[in-house]
């Protein structure tokens, strides 16, 4: 286990990533292969994983085991469900920065004042 000083973020080998997934290095290696799990790379190429990938790693091991899916339908769960966690994000980021703007622009607009006056339609004479 090694921990990244800079993020405190910890890092571990394929053996015992593998050993903390419950599943063989190989399968972690075929899982890199085929994009379902993404592991960092030493700068010789060695696979570092992190507490996230272990994770993963978890979830697609049930999802192949308890709920019947195939690797391809779990890569797209995968995708799909990183696309909504970007999104959400960005939801975030755009409500963060609306509510900016409205703290610095909002007094210095003010809502239109109702009227109370009453406004008599007549129709207009016909010509003959």
């Amino acid at each position: 286990m090694n921990g990244d000083r800079t993020t405190g973020a910890e890092y571990f080998m394929i053996s015992v990533a593998a050993q903390l997934a419950g599943m063989h290095a190989q399968t972690l290696r075929t899982y890199d292969r085929l994009g379902l799990v993404t592991p960092q790379r030493t700068s010789g190429g060695g696979r570092r994983y992190s507490t996230r990938d272990v994770e993963l790693l978890r979830e697609v091991q049930r999802l192949s085991q308890d709920e019947g899916v195939n690797l391809a339908g779990i890569k797209r769960i995968i995708e799909l469900t990183n696309q909504v966690e970007e999104l959400q994000q960005r939801v975030r980021d755009l409500t963060s920065e609306v509510e900016r703007l409205r703290s610095h622009y909002l007094p210095e607009l003010s809502p239109p004042q109702r009227s109370t006056a009453l406004v008599v339609w007549q129709p207009r004479n016909k010509r003959r």
